[in-house]
């Protein structure tokens, strides 16, 4: 959309802001919390999120010799999994916009004992520095609905994907339950962003992620904007009733 000067602008949260500042505001929020970020996930998630990376690990299908990208890998949850099923033969390349995230992936890896075939990437989901039809499979966790053009960064996985490649995004959408939802939103808007302040003393940035998630397309949007930038075959799941899904594509 455009402000009244005509220039574009794009949500930061429920804010509008001009489309050039949000990768900006984006990376002050997770420059924040990189060093708290997978505490608050299993604080805010109880726990779960593990369970819904552990499902998507499952569908990749990752083979040994693969070459696989997690996209804002940021701490290196799927990429440490991945690795270690793709093998000295493989490799794992982790690529996040964001320079602290990616320096607390870079010390837990390390603290693993898994360097031999991590490769970590500063680079921007829309613009992805790597060769055509490159990677087996690709995943992006909870990274989708930070970037500023969504349909630019599926075109630029797609490019990179090689013909028989898949695609898959976890991200958090719509509860398909309308009572489920209704509770969903007060433990979001009423909750979430005081743990912030609480575990990391920072609320706002946990506000801005929960406003993030409002403003992520939907179940079917997301599969029509998938299908759009040329990928067959997307379907998706549905995880703890929609709170989360779980959308999978293919390159041919």
């Amino acid at each position: 959309m455009a402000d009244p000067r005509g220039d574009k602008t794009t949500h930061f949260g429920f804010r509008e802001v001009p489309e050039d500042a949000k990768a900006g505001l984006v990376g002050q929020v997770f420059s924040s919390v990189a060093t708290r970020y997978d505490v608050m996930n299993d604080v805010m998630s109880l726990g779960i999120h593990r369970l819904w990376k552990r499902f998507t690990i499952e569908q990749a299908g990752v083979r040994a010799g693969q070459q696989v990208l997690d996209v804002a890998g940021g701490t290196g949850d799927l990429a440490a999994q991945f690795a270690r099923q793709v093998g000295p033969g493989g490799s794992v390349t982790v690529a996040d916009i964001n320079a602290a995230m990616l320096d607390v992936g870079r010390a837990r890896m390390a603290d693993r004992g898994l360097t031999g075939n991590i490769e970590f990437v500063q680079a921007n989901a829309e613009c992805l520095p790597f060769p055509d039809s490159y990677f087996d499979c690709i995943t992006i966790a909870f990274g989708l609905r930070n970037v500023t053009h969504i349909d630019a960064a599926l075109a630029s996985m797609y490019r990179i994907l090689k013909p028989g490649g898949r695609l898959l995004v976890l991200e958090f959408s719509k509860p398909v339950l309308p009572a489920l939802s209704a509770v969903y939103d007060a433990y979001s808007f009423n909750i979430l962003p005081k743990l912030g302040k609480l575990i990391a003393n920072d609320e706002a940035s946990y506000r801005y992620l929960v406003e993030s998630i409002r403003k992520h397309p939907d179940q079917e949007t997301l599969k029509g904007m998938m299908e759009q930038a040329g990928f067959g075959r997307v379907h998706y799941f549905n995880l703890t009733g929609g709170i989360v899904a779980l959308h999978k594509g293919y390159k041919y």
